[in-house]
């Protein structure tokens, strides 16, 4: 897992213009993806980007974020284990997939897993725990269990499988169509990870479901509730 976060901050906390300079260098496409998709605030050509990025983050709630982040997340090897672990197990499964290229950011608590261009970008401060000041602020109960580190792994298989496989005309499907299809990806997920990161009550009826059709993970995939 590539840690781009570290550059962002460095640039973020001291306005390193070197530190930019190397995000851009090291880590083009993460940059471009941190710009114009997850904070969205222009084009990495605009000539004025370097201190757009910067007034951005200058608020002091986020500051204090990219310095708790960084804290939070010093040490990342036994994430970088879990992903190794899964995405190997997925591999077997899924012979054809490509293992995508993962790497950290600071996304100031927009998209919590981003996906594209063969890589997984994983915001870390969407993952500080349920218990974290800011996201008491926020954030429900509901929403802030599933804001720790032991759900980034199963997170990035879940946006992962949807990347791969969506769910045609997405909206023009019924909501119970929907809640299955991502269903399936929480119960492969859960089958990967051999724990119940997820319980929802649909999972029990995808669970029924795959055991009479016998279904592989191929086979559940790309199978629909009829």
């Amino acid at each position: 897992m590539h840690r781009f976060d570290r550059l962002q901050s460095r640039y973020l906390t001291t306005g390193d213009f070197s530190a930019l300079q190397q995000m851009e260098t090291e880590y083009p496409m993460e940059t471009r993806v941190l710009i114009e998709k997850v904070l969205r605030i222009g084009m990495i050509d605009d000539p004025d980007i370097s201190q757009r990025i910067l007034s951005y983050f200058q608020d002091s709630t986020l500051q204090a974020l990219v310095n708790d982040a960084e804290n939070e997340f010093i040490n990342t090897e036994d994430i970088n284990k879990q992903l190794q672990k899964v995405f190997s197990k997925l591999k077997k499964e899924l012979p054809d997939i490509k293992i995508p290229r993962f790497y950290t950011q600071i996304g100031a608590l927009d998209e919590s897993v981003v996906v594209g261009n063969d890589m997984i970008g994983i915001s870390l401060d969407k993952y500080m725990g349920a218990n974290y000041p800011l996201y008491k602020k926020h954030y429900s109960w509901e929403e802030r269990t599933t804001m720790s580190r032991r759900y980034i792994v199963p997170d990035c298989v879940c946006f992962y499988l949807m990347s791969l496989y969506p769910l045609e005309n997405f909206e023009s499907r019924t909501q119970q169509e929907r809640d299955f299809h991502m269903g399936k990806m929480m119960w492969i997920c859960n089958y990967l990870m051999e724990e119940h990161f997820f319980d929802l009550d649909i999972l029990k009826d995808i669970e029924t479901f795959q055991e009479i059709h016998h279904l592989s993970v191929p086979q559940l995939l790309v199978t629909s509730k009829e």
